[in-house]
């Protein structure tokens, strides 16, 4: 038997786990008998031992090959996971892919490379070798229903994934995309550089042209399944609103939420996404977490008015090199920051099995050892991932202040690129001048969509809403009758901004067509009573107020110590809803059986959070069990809480998933499937001291194992995805 050593990689952080799940017995069909989908992958192989990760479905990337008996044709891949017991789905790019026949000319006869985006020097946007991102023309849309969604459809396949709907800011200089122009505006093509409101105009078609495109084809999957009798379902993964601003892409968003034909959405955030380095108190640097966390409240704030499903990503890698030690820091804070939204439990847990097992990767900082994924890393890894097939949705709350709400809006990526007349946002510094000085101090705050606020549920927990249109613009005059509304109810309204920017000047609603306003605020605030350009101030409308703060929100973290006037603001609004606003260095939350606890550096102070009772802590490969423990500023914490873990033998973690777990009299046992070249380790929970260990039915027994703080045994063997048979007896009980 192999044993781990004491101590996980350098630099990793720290989970936890609180609640008493009973691992090995979750059911996975419904009553019909399909396999209900909790966790799912993507990967573009067929199945392999090295990547049967045990997930509910897998997600086949692609087509392939036209030869349908070839290895790499989706036919062949999709017969092979399910024979292994996978529900089968389909995952393929809308904005780029593998469809160099119809670009060549092999679908219908004629060259269509003038279709990819171009940029003002004329140059294509490449994903790939003749792989470029797409314009999505009618005809693009045509070839993609054909050889795409009705191939997988007659396949058998009916849960459909089109994925990152993206058009490059810098984009919108080719042939097509001025065809588009013309047909779209009714007007000569304008290049987007030549003026803010080219550039408002640009990006406004690129969102049309990928919301059109997705429209289209899923309503035809849906149409052509039925003609099947197949209930097809259609998802869209897809980065967060704050990435794509970042990245300066376009791409539809939140308004695929009210779309006919799509079922939901894969939050696509990991460490590549949030890492983008950011301002705070005038620094710019990576703060993975915090931006982790606010990009998964971006995205399940989308769904949340509509009811739609939402699985969130994480990725134990990225797809830059970095390093196993880099991964591993980073992997555990976005993991636990989507963990901190307690509303979804739905997750991909991985995305290209194939290279995290497979690729190699420098062993640490500085080095030049290439080495597969560390055995100690994949054992931690598959605990976590494990665990997500069996953490439960839950009412409870992340601890601090409740209510406090960032408004946000579909022409934040409108603005992003290129700069006019020197205004600049750095690093989406109007965004995270609202969000971080908040998050830093420990307040959990959410995200509303403009573009949901006719919903009911969008601003229903909401007491306090911050918002500015420096960084964005709205699109309907109605959204703004929703705001009022809520303010004359009872809202707290917090509105920062100069509105000085250029883009407050573009022809648009409040500019035209009866409307003088100089600026859209303007608008709202005439809603309320409130004069235009209404200096600094606080103004009571209905049962609620309103803040005005004549101040850029990028002002608040692009220089040091200069948050000060909107905290204060905040701190005064929060106390109209009879509540006062806590401050502190931590997130903590219980989801039944499990525990989270992230500790903020750059905060009110740099103690360490202290944990005390009896966990099991899922971070650390070997499982360990602890009465106390400190988790320091900068990291995260996902622990099993054994007081919760009640008497009856159960599996409480185990790095793979556990089938058929039985107790008869004094003998408890499971079947154990992992992939091959990886380590299990399991920690279970028994009525009294084991007598007998088997593993494949040699005695493995190491009383050193035994912990009786928990009443649990660790053990720990090579895994096999075709399963290990573990027997337990004790005596007594």
């Amino acid at each position: 038997m192999m044993k781990l050593s004491k101590n996980i990689l350098p630099g990793f952080a720290v989970i936890i786990l609180t609640a008493a799940a009973a691992w090995a017995c979750t059911s996975r069909v419904d009553s019909t008998g399909a396999i209900k989908v909790k966790t799912t992958f993507q990967t573009s192989r067929e199945w392999r031992a090295t990547i049967d990760n045990r997930a509910d479905a897998v997600m086949v990337y692609g087509v392939g090959s036209r030869d349908t008996s070839s290895v790499s044709a989706v036919e062949y891949r999709i017969k092979t996971w399910k024979e292994k017991g996978y529900r089968v789905d389909f995952m393929t790019g809308i904005a780029w892919g593998g469809y160099q026949d119809y670009f060549t000319g092999e679908w219908d006869g004629e060259w269509h490379l003038d279709e990819g985006q171009v940029q003002v020097e004329g140059d294509t946007i490449w994903h790939g070798k003749m792989v470029p991102y797409i314009v999505p023309t009618k005809n693009y849309l045509d070839y993609f229903k054909e050889t795409q969604v009705k191939r997988v459809i007659d396949a058998g396949i009916d849960a459909l994934y089109f994925e990152e709907p993206e058009f490059w800011n810098r984009a919108g200089y080719s042939e097509s995309f001025k065809r588009e122009w013309e047909d779209f505006y009714g007007s000569p093509w304008r290049p987007q550089d030549e003026s803010p409101e080219a550039t408002y105009l640009s990006n406004k078609l690129k969102y049309h042209l990928y919301f059109r495109a997705l429209d289209e084809v899923s309503s035809y999957a849906k149409e052509y399944g039925r003609t099947k009798g197949m209930d097809v379902k259609c998802y869209v993964p897809t980065h967060s609103l704050i990435n794509y601003t970042q990245w300066q892409i376009v791409s539809p968003e939140a308004s695929l939420a009210s779309m006919p034909g799509i079922d939901g959405y894969i939050a696509q955030v990991w460490t590549g996404t949030s890492r983008v380095p950011n301002y705070f108190n005038g620094v710019r640097k990576e703060r993975t977490f915090e931006t982790a966390f606010l990009e998964y409240a971006c995205m399940a704030s989308m769904t949340r008015p509509t009811g739609r499903k939402v699985w969130f990503l994480t990725d134990p890698i990225e797809d830059g090199t970095r390093d196993w030690v880099d991964y591993g820091k980073n992997y555990h804070a976005t993991f636990t920051a989507q963990l901190l939204h307690p509303e979804i439990a739905d997750y991909e847990i991985m995305p290209w099995p194939e290279r995290i097992y497979e690729r190699l990767y420098p062993k640490g900082p500085g080095s030049d050892e290439m080495i597969r994924i560390p055995k100690e890393y994949s054992t931690m890894m598959q605990v976590m991932t494990g665990s997500l097939n069996n953490i439960p949705v839950s009412e409870n709350k992340v601890s601090g202040s409740q209510g406090i709400s960032i408004l946000m809006a579909n022409s934040l990526m409108f603005q992003s690129f290129p700069v006019h007349e020197g205004y600049e946002d750095p690093q989406l510094s109007d965004f995270f001048g609202m969000a971080l000085p908040l998050l830093k101090r420990g307040i959990p705050i959410g995200i509303t969509h403009l573009e949901n606020v006719g919903y009911k549920e969008a601003l229903k927990d909401v007491k306090l809403l911050v918002m500015t249109y420096s960084n964005m613009k709205p699109m309907d005059p109605e959204v703004h009758s929703h705001i009022a509304a809520w303010v004359k109810g009872g809202g707290n309204l917090i509105y920062s901004g100069s509105d000085t920017d250029p883009f407050q000047n573009v022809k648009e609603w409040w500019n035209s067509d009866g409307n003088v306003f100089n600026a859209p605020s303007d608008h709202l605030f005439s809603l309320m009573g409130i004069p235009y350009g209404a200096p600094e101030g606080t103004y009571k409308y209905g049962a609620g107020t309103v803040r005005i703060l004549r101040t850029d929100p990028k002002e608040y973290v692009l220089v040091p110590d200069s948050d000060r006037k909107l905290l204060e603001a905040v701190t005064e609004a929060y106390s109209l809803t009879g509540n006062d606003l806590e401050l502190k260095n931590s997130l903590r939350l219980t989801r039944g059986p499990y525990e989270m606890v992230a500790v903020l550096d750059e905060s009110v102070n740099d103690k360490p959070y202290v944990l005390e009772g009896r966990f099991i802590d899922l971070y650390a490969p070997q499982l360990p069990v602890f009465t106390s423990k400190e988790i320091q500023p900068g990291t995260q914490g996902y622990f099993y809480n054994l007081d919760k873990a009640g008497k009856a033998p159960k599996i409480l973690a185990t790095a793979g998933r556990a089938y058929d777990a039985v107790r008869k009299g004094r003998t408890f046992s499971f079947l154990a499937k992992g992939p091959v070249e990886t380590i299990n380790s399991t920690r279970v929970l028994l009525p009294a001291k084991p007598t007998s260990v088997s593993v494949n039915g040699r005695e493995t027994i190491d009383p050193a194992q035994w912990d009786e703080v928990g009443n649990t045994y660790f053990l720990t063997f090579d895994n096999d995805p075709e399963g290990v048979r573990i027997e337990i007896r004790w005596q007594g009980r």
